[in-house]
């Protein structure tokens, strides 16, 4: 049952307020959107999350789940790119969902080595599918929550996968099924954590190989580039853009 954006929201026997998402953004954003902090049932406890989503939900273009960098080193939901991501999404008419992984915030748990993780976005995944049915599925993630939305793809239906800087050099990512859905790469050619010719080599090996952006003097954390991250996510995600399989240096 969709959930109701009048006054409150319910989610796992909790009742929460909405509010308006002036306190999440700086600025204005094209699209009206409530926020609600809420807890998701995940397999080591509760996960902490907060959803984005239009105020009129007839408005809603799909739901899009946003997973962030790695817990054990100050990866969270409010990471800046991640942040930036849920607002580009809401700017495009897309709710979303962010979420901490075990073990981080007010989430239960501990870190699992990335498969516990990949449980949590199946679980999270699982609620989005109940609470909206019928809405698409958009799957992304920053760094390491890149890697855990790439696992997830090949886990659940989605409708389209957005990898930004995904640590090729970390993972071992040729282990991950291949997406079937539309998937688009973006990643810094000045990235120092993952560095950009990994990524690249690792995406020439690939059977079926995602859309992939390189930005031109850009960081692993997109310092000062945030902006034209936005700009890149909103060019690709168009409805006219769904070419895959091509390299493109921004």
């Amino acid at each position: 049952m969709l959930l109701s954006f009048s006054v409150m929201q319910k989610c796992s026997g909790v009742v929460l307020p909405l509010s308006l998402d002036s306190h999440l953004y700086d600025g204005e954003i094209d699209v009206p959107c409530v926020s609600a902090p809420l807890s998701i049932a995940g397999p080591a406890g509760d996960l902490e999350a907060i959803t984005s989503l239009p105020l009129e939900i007839e408005a809603m273009r799909a739901v899009a789940v946003i997973c962030h960098p790695h817990p054990l080193y100050g990866g969270t939901m409010a990471n800046k790119v991640v942040h930036y991501m849920s607002r580009t999404f809401n700017e495009m008419g897309v709710g979303t969902l962010r979420f901490n992984f075990r073990g981080v915030g007010a989430s239960a748990g501990s870190y699992a080595h990335g498969a516990g993780e990949t449980e949590d976005l199946l679980a999270v995944l699982d609620w989005i599918e109940e609470q909206y049915p019928g809405y698409a599925v958009w799957l992304a993630g920053f760094s390491f929550g890149a890697y855990i939305a790439l696992c997830g793809a090949g886990l659940r239906p989605v409708a389209r996968l957005i990898t930004v800087a995904p640590p090729a050099n970390l993972f071992d990512l040729n282990a991950v099924p291949l997406p079937s859905c539309p998937w688009l790469l973006i990643q810094g050619d000045q990235d120092e954590i993952v560095p950009c010719d990994e990524v690249l080599d690792w995406v020439d090996s690939l059977a079926r190989p995602p859309r992939v952006i390189c930005m031109r003097g850009v960081d692993h954390f997109f310092h000062g580039h945030l902006n034209e991250l936005r700009d890149k996510l909103k060019g690709a995600l168009a409805p006219r853009a769904t070419k895959t399989g091509d390299a493109k240096v921004a």
